[in-house]
């Protein structure tokens, strides 16, 4: 009998690493797609050493190109079988320009992160996982999601058009047995890239480690259909609670 799989999209040193080891350790076996090949190595290697016996492969895909996506996504399901679990973790960067200065171009972009590459994944696994009547979908976002900005405005139009997508999904696949989920994180995670940004004002206390956010996506993908969990926001102890 073959281990179920669990494909990250958007796996990296951080998140990625910590859902692909949580998911290894669990007995799944490990599809990584990064357009970087250090991150998706990255998170290769936390899987490995989660669990030996897991069977980790890493695929390089381009989040934007919906096409790119829907090649790799069939790949993996021809080399590794039918995806039991995927985990769309894809992200932009942290550039945030006034709306007004916003180009038409970054719009695209964000939307083409944010939503048609959470889309053309989530189109990707659909009709094995209704074939099956069971499978989890769970998408990485934020508190953006719920609020527009003043001073992130490109990040939370990307997040509440991922949310839109996450609840539509839901509302139509729920009932066949697909578990959506809109994953949002109201916190900075304590990866590297928040060290650097923070540099000395850096505090682990105000931060949410990847290992701890990676069970609660464990424990998403295997809620009771009775009591499932649409929308889960995550946040440590010391959040503001800014809204």
């Amino acid at each position: 009998m073959t281990n179920p799989v669990c494909a990250i999209v958007g796996a990296g040193e951080g998140l990625g690493a910590a859902l692909a080891a949580r998911f290894a350790r669990g007995g799944f076996d490990i599809a990584l797609v990064s357009r970087s090949a250090f991150q998706r190595e990255t998170a290769a290697k936390a899987a490995m050493k989660a669990n030996s016996a897991c069977h980790t492969q890493i695929f390089e895909a381009d989040a934007t190109n919906p096409e790119s996506i829907e090649k790799t996504i069939g790949d993996i399901q021809e080399q590794m079988g039918a995806i039991e679990v995927l985990i769309y973790n894809a992200r932009g960067g942290f550039k945030s320009p006034a709306p007004i200065d916003i180009s038409y171009k970054e719009l695209e972009d964000i939307f083409r992160l944010e939503v048609v590459g959470a889309f053309a994944s989530a189109k990707s696994v659909l009709p094995s996982m209704l074939a099956k009547n069971r499978g989890s979908i769970i998408f990485s976002s934020a508190t953006a999601a719920y609020r527009g900005s003043a001073t992130n405005a490109l990040y939370a139009i990307g997040k509440f058009g991922l949310r839109a997508l996450s609840q539509s999904l839901a509302k139509a696949y729920s009932k066949d047995g697909v578990h959506i989920v809109h994953m949002r994180l109201d916190c900075d995670l304590d990866v590297p890239i928040m060290r650097d940004i923070y540099g000395k004002s850096f505090d682990a206390d105000e931060m949410a480690k990847p290992t701890d956010v990676a069970e609660t996506y464990w424990w998403a993908h295997h809620q009771p259909k009775g009591a499932w969990s649409n929308e889960i926001e995550l946040r440590p102890y010391t959040e503001k609670w800014s809204y």
